[in-house]
Formats: C-alpha cells, sequence, structure tokens
C-alpha cells in the first residue's frame, strides 16, 4: 500500500525539510507488522513528491488472530496487504512524527504556512462509496476526485469493488493534512488492525483537534474510528464537546501538543466530575452554576436525575449562547427544557435571580475577579443568595512549580488576576464563614504533590441554620 504528496509551493524541494526526509536518499523503518519506505521520485524547485510505501509482511498477519473473521481461510485471502487502512495510518505517525505534530525546526514558519497539496492514495477502501469520500473531505476545503469499477469484471454480480483510487487538492498546513489522513484512512476502511482501546480515544483526540470538533460528519468519523464500540464513542464525543478553550490555565508553552492535551482534559474533567458529585452527595436538587462559561458542568449536572432545577449564569452572552448550544436547547422537550435556564448576570452585583437555590457551583471563577472586588462578589453570593451548599474551586498557585517550563512569577491564564497559595485560600474561606455564618471543608482536586499540594483548591460552604 501506498499514498503520495505533491507541493508544487516554490521551492517544491522544502517538502523534504517538512517531512524530515532528504529527497535524495531512501528511508526505511521496520515496523510490527512489516516495513515502511518513504522515497522522493520527483525533487525539483517547481514540482516535488513524497511517496510512503508500506510492505506488509502477510506472514505475520496470518500469524495475528483476526477478530470477527467470517470463514476460515479468512486471514490468508484478504486485502489488508494491499488497501490503504489503518496500518497506513501507523506508518503515517511513525514516519512522519515531526510533520504530524507541525514541528519543522530548520524552517519553522514553513510548518505553519499553508501550502497547497495533491495526494494520492491508489487503492483506498471505501465502505460508503463516493459520497462518502466528500462528505468527509470536502467540509475541509478538498477538491475531491475518485474512480472505482468492478470488483471483478468476469463477476459482475458481485457488485462495485469498494477501492477507490482517490486524489485530494487543498491547501493547507503539512500537519493539519497527515492530521486529517491519519484519522480518515482506517474511517473510510472502517476496520483496524489492532486491538482498540481507550487510548484510541486520546488519539482521535489529539489526532483531530483543530478540525474534528466542527465537522459536521464528526459522529460518524468518531463511531468509525472507535469501530463502533458505544462506551469509547460517547466518552470522544462528550470529550469533544466539553474541549477547553485555547490558554486554558494547566497548560504551558513548552509541554508536547499531544501529552498538553492529554493532561489539560485529565484535570479539567477531573475537576468538573468531583463538583458535581459533591452537590448530588449534598443532598441539594436546584444548583445554579455562577460563572457557568461554555456549560461544560451544567450539562454533567444535567445528567444527574437529582437535580431537579438547574441554571446558569455568566456575564458573557457569547459564552451563554455556546452552553445553549452544548446543552442543545433548541432540541430538547418542554419537559426536559423545565428543568434548566440560562441568564446573563454578573457576580459582582446583586441579583435577585441568584437567591433561593440549595446549591451553587462557582468553578475556576475568582481568580478572573479584581481582587478589591471580591468583598462584593462574596456579599453577592454569602450575604444576599445564600445557597445552602457552595463548592467553590480555584487554582493552587504553589502547585505551578511542577509545571515544567513555566516561568516563575507567572499565572496559568491571561486572564487571572491573582493566583492563591493554600494558606491564602484558607484565610478567605475562614474569612467568609465568620462573616457570612458558614462552614468550609478544604480539599485538593487532582494529582498530589506532597510538598505543593494539589493544582486545584476546593472549598465546600454550609451554610449555618
Amino acid at each position: 500500500m501506498l499514498f503520495s504528496i505533491t507541493t508544487t509551493h516554490p521551492p517544491a524541494r522544502d517538502l523534504g525539510y517538512l517531512l524530515y526526509k532528504h529527497p535524495d536518499r531512501l528511508h526505511t523503518k521496520s515496523l510490527a507488522f512489516g516495513r515502511a519506505t518513504v522515497f522522493f521520485p520527483e525533487a525539483s524547485d517547481e514540482e516535488t513528491t513524497a511517496v510512503l510505501f508500506l510492505d506488509i509482511d502477510p506472514i505475520g498477519l496470518v500469524r495475528r488472530a483476526h477478530k470477527g473473521q467470517e470463514f476460515a481461510l479468512h486471514p490468508y485471502v484478504n486485502d489488508r496487504p494491499y488497501a490503504a487502512c489503518s496500518f497506513l495510518s501507523v506508518a503515517i505517525a511513525r514516519m512522519f512524527g515531526s510533520a504530524l505534530k507541525g514541528i519543522c525546526e530548520p524552517k519553522p514558519e514553513l510548518a505553519q504556512q499553508a501550502l497547497p497539496w495533491q495526494v494520492h492514495i491508489p487503492t483506498l477502501p471505501c465502505r460508503g462509496g463516493d459520497g462518502l469520500l466528500r462528505r468527509l473531505f470536502e467540509p475541509l476545503g478538498y477538491q475531491v476526485e475518485a474512480t472505482h469499477g468492478m470488483l471483478d469484471p468476469n463477476f459482475p454480480e458481485w457488485g462495485p469493488s469498494p477501492y477507490h483510487d482517490v486524489t485530494l487538492n487543498v491547501t493547507c498546513t503539512l500537519s493539519m493534512l497527515l492530521k486529517h489522513l491519519y484519522v480518515l484512512i482506517p474511517v473510510f476502511d472502517d476496520e483496524k488492525h489492532y486491538w482498540v482501546s481507550h487510548d484510541e480515544v486520546e488519539k482521535l483526540l489529539s489526532a483531530g483537534q483543530g478540525w474534528i470538533e466542527d465537522h459536521p460528519a464528526k459522529e460518524l468519523i468518531t463511531r468509525r474510528y472507535l469501530i463502533h464500540q458505544r462506551a469509547l464513542t460517547q466518552s470522544a464525543l462528550e470529550r469533544l464537546e466539553d474541549e477547553p478553550l485555547p490558554h486554558t490555565e494547566e497548560t504551558t508553552d513548552t509541554e508536547d501538543a499531544d501529552e498538553e492535551t492529554q493532561t489539560t482534559l485529565r484535570l479539567h474533567d477531573h475537576r468538573l466530575d468531583v463538583v458535581a458529585q459533591t452537590l448530588k452527595k449534598a443532598g441539594v436538587t436546584e444548583v445554579i452554576d455562577l460563572g457557568c462559561g461554555d456549560g461544560k458542568l451544567l450539562k454533567r449536572l444535567f445528567r444527574i436525575k437529582q437535580f431537579k432545577k438547574i441554571v446558569g449564569t455568566d456575564i458573557s452572552t457569547q459564552s451563554l449562547k455556546r452552553a445553549a448550544k452544548r446543552l442543545r436547547l433548541d432540541q430538547m422537550t418542554d419537559r426536559m427544557r423545565a428543568r434548566i435556564d440560562l441568564f446573563q448576570s454578573s457576580l459582582t452585583y446583586k441579583d435577585q435571580r441568584f437567591a433561593n437555590f440549595e446549591g451553587a457551583a462557582i468553578v475556576e471563577v475568582i481568580e478572573h475577579i479584581d481582587e478589591n472586588r471580591l468583598s462584593s462578589f462574596a456579599r453577592v453570593v454569602f450575604e444576599q443568595a445564600r445557597p445552602g451548599v457552595v463548592v467553590l474551586t480555584t487554582p493552587n498557585v504553589e502547585y505551578n512549580k511542577t509545571f515544567e517550563g513555566m516561568k516563575e512569577g507567572s499565572m496559568r491564564h491571561s486572564d487571572h488576576r491573582f493566583e492563591w497559595d493554600r494558606a491564602q485560600f484558607k484565610a478567605w474561606c475562614e474569612d467568609i464563614c465568620a462573616r457570612f455564618s458558614y462552614t468550609v471543608e478544604i480539599t485538593g482536586i487532582g494529582d498530589t504533590d506532597e510538598q505543593w499540594g494539589s493544582p486545584t483548591q476546593m472549598g465546600v460552604f454550609t451554610r449555618c441554620e
């Protein structure tokens, strides 16, 4: 199996820099299932083509157990050594790893530049036909040319061939091009040669970052990429909808992109899960999310039937629009819609709509408020609204020392007005309790460092009756 990448952007030989492969040499690497080779049949300043050729070891394939085989000779009579499939995706990651991540040290500006590309995949299985090819590629800006014939002209009753000769033309970064191919080649094949586990969710989210979340067929892509495993598909789709915004507080500029995404998602999701479960254990049935942002916590709360009334409020109308979209309010039945509401407001001004809730969540909000406005915030929440239980989280600045590459004295997010250490947060919480008649229990969220504590501090305030 093979595919080729061609560019005519002058000087076209720069493709060698982007792929970390010298155009005048043959580049080979042994893989578990065969040998991958990259070569350049044409390399000039006007036009350069790189070919990835994958020579599959058929004997090695026979030794592999084939789940779901249809007949006894299936391991010996199949298209796996010849048709583009998940083997090719693995080879792309192994042979073009730096290009896949958008790294080009000799010419870093080139890796970020949108260039014209032509991709040729002569044998692509497409379980869905030409229509599926266009449905998945065209929303990403590709021009698609595909041809295919009968499976065997001598036996027309066998029907059309599932294999397509595909040519794609697009203008984008090489990294994005490779990410599209890495994900979509096995999606078209609708099969993988290896066991699919939770690791595949992370691979999909990493390679799909920046394009799959807005793709109109993201559910189909996700389902096929994860070979129709319902639990994994649901998990991936929820993660895609709950994807953190750029510049999330847990990331640093120097971390590897894949590792950064996984770490951020892990803490971000864990924090929201802890807050939702804390409110559930408190036994409250009516909850308000003060500073709800894009509705990530609201979505979790809505899944818990214990909460009969759920309200989200935020100062940003754009965030509320995204929350409404995430919750799919326009698709809810009247009964579902009666459980949840959104409105725009500020947490530093009295608002009667904040009152009469049994529970309130304030997740990663106070650090975005000017310190001289915290007194107003405290009076609005703890004196005027007075929920029975308040679950509040904020970053622990001490933990920043564990983030590799983070500069001394810097904060996790450019919009943070402050970040407190554990002693400062404890003092503030105790002051709230003394002024407004609450008790507080302080815990950490996330992996705990023996010296610096947890990345997130959580205070659970309970009103004294």
